[in-house]
């Protein structure tokens, strides 16, 4: 008997969509949930005029519509009339009892119109606390990687004829050979950017032809320095650098060195009352730092090079990317990807059009575009002198009013018009939080972008899209199985 009643209560629960269900205008469940909320309001009514008697009455035949709900959820057998008729019956009575008592209709209105807003205030509470504990995980570094940055940074130092090399090979003539494949990368995590270099060099048809020019900061140097020295890259050139040598980085020339230095942006940005005025993922140190928004001098970095492939340090590369070099830009600085095919992609969406500097000068339908897989021809650039535009916008965005922190509005505003749409393969995004993307798109496209959260170094990773990133990662490298185990 025991076994046929589970098999017909597995069977029911096959049958049964309990949303459906509570959502049908003819079910018991609905008619309970309905009798339920209205049941709740009246508790807090009965609570306020300290009629607890009622409160409690009402608050009892409430937790009976819970049980009958919670046992037709878990059984997946609806609720029958004989279940919900008794329950029904009595607390339509009580709720006819407690309007009759003094509570109007206009009452019940307002009080029910505070409740909801008492629980949108929690619900948006629970929201960006969420956000704040995702950004936190999202910015935390791994042991595994804190591990083999220190283990890199002890080899770097023991090395000292590849010190003498390294000094050396910066002089090397691939670094400026403009019939060369060259890409930079401004990054301060050694796996992430050692991905980004072996998928490129892996799927790439002459990776002798491919110079990478990766920047970084004093802190990572000597550890990036010492990846780069002990991994085969298929005959692949590398340059590394420390940002902290770029001299001509100053307040005096940079507007971005220059608030980062202001109290008055520090406090905003990392102060301890943040939170009220700066969205949680906007607190990534990463939307203000000077690796971050070393993009717009990529000019001023290789003087020489007359076309370069910015990449994002969050990306895997899964074609031969050295096509990119022979695209006609028609005469335009940067080729991109444009992510308008959502209307929040647009220009309105990052920029402040209620100011009269920014809706004078753009259109706020214009179609915004994405970081991370870009070409940029340098003389262009150059020409249409786009970094004296940056720093015309980043000093008019001084008091935070056109747009709130990161660098692809004042992209947006620098690249205006200067912008050359790419096959969308060519730069697929999304893999840092969105959960959906269909697997065609991603088996076909070029660049796999993890921008968002869940970073593929990450606990928090997605895990579909995780092996993506994993395979390569030189597992054979002593270091990580070390730290790996460690």
């Amino acid at each position: 008997m025991r076994v046929e009643r589970n098999a017909k209560v597995e069977n029911s629960a096959k049958r049964l969509n309990f949303t459906e269900e509570i959502l049908s205008a003819t079910s018991f469940s609905r008619q309970l949930s309905e009798q339920m909320v209205l049941a709740k309001a009246y508790v807090i009514i009965a609570k306020e005029h300290n009629n607890l008697h009622l409160a409690w009455e009402l608050s009892s035949k409430i937790r009976s519509c819970q049980l009958l709900l919670s046992k037709a959820a878990m059984t997946g057998e609806p609720v029958t009339m004989e279940e919900a008729g008794p329950v029904i019956k009595s607390l339509s009575s009580l709720i006819f009892k407690a309007q009759d008592v003094h509570y109007d209709i206009a009452t019940t209105i307002v009080t029910m119109k505070s409740y909801i807003q008492a629980l949108e205030e929690r619900a948006n509470k629970a929201t960006i606390q969420s956000t704040v504990f995702a950004q936190v995980s999202a910015e935390a570094l791994p042991k595994s990687l804190h591990c083999l940055n220190v283990k890199l940074m002890a080899d770097w130092l023991k090395m000292t004829s590849r010190q003498k090399f390294s000094h050396e090979s910066r002089i090397s003539p691939q670094l400026t050979d403009n019939n060369l494949y060259h890409f930079c990368i401004f990054s301060d995590n050694v796996l992430a950017t050692s991905v980004v270099v072996n998928s490129t060099v892996i799927n790439a048809s002459h990776p002798k032809r491919f110079v990478f020019h990766i920047v970084t900061d004093g802190i990572i140097y000597g550890a990036m320095k010492a990846w780069f020295l002990s991994n085969d890259l298929k005959g692949a050139t590398i340059e590394v650098q420390n940002i902290e040598e770029f001299y001509w980085l100053n307040e005096s020339y940079a507007p971005i060195v220059r608030q980062l230095h202001s109290p008055e942006s520090r406090a905003f940005y990392f102060g301890p009352f943040q939170s009220v005025n700066v969205e949680p993922k906007l607190q990534n140190p990463k939307f203000v730092s000077l690796l971050n928004h070393l993009r717009f001098y990529i000019p001023e970095i290789y003087p020489l090079l007359e076309k370069i492939v910015f990449l994002d340090d969050d990306v895997v590369v899964q074609k031969d990317l050295s096509p990119l070099f022979s695209l006609d830009l028609h005469g335009n600085v940067n080729g991109a990807v444009e992510t308008c095919l959502e209307a929040f992609h647009r220009y309105y969406k990052y920029l402040n059009f209620s100011n009269s500097i920014i809706s004078s000068k753009f259109d706020p339908q214009a179609c915004g575009w994405a970081f991370g897989l870009n070409i940029f021809d340098l003389g262009a650039w150059r020409k249409a002198n786009v970094t004296a535009k940056y720093h015309y916008w980043q000093e008019q965005n001084a008091d935070g009013t056109l747009w709130k922190l990161g660098t692809l509005p004042p992209a947006l505003l620098s690249f205006y018009g200067l912008t050359e749409p790419l096959d969308r393969r060519w730069h697929v995004l999304g893999l840092g939080y969105d959960l959906n993307i269909d697997s065609r798109l991603i088996e076909s496209a070029a660049v796999i972008h993890f921008n968002g959260n869940m970073k593929p170094w990450l606990k928090l990773a997605i895990g579909r899209y995780k092996p993506l990133w994993q395979r390569y990662i030189n597992q054979s490298h002593p270091h990580l199985q070390d730290c790996a185990t460690g």
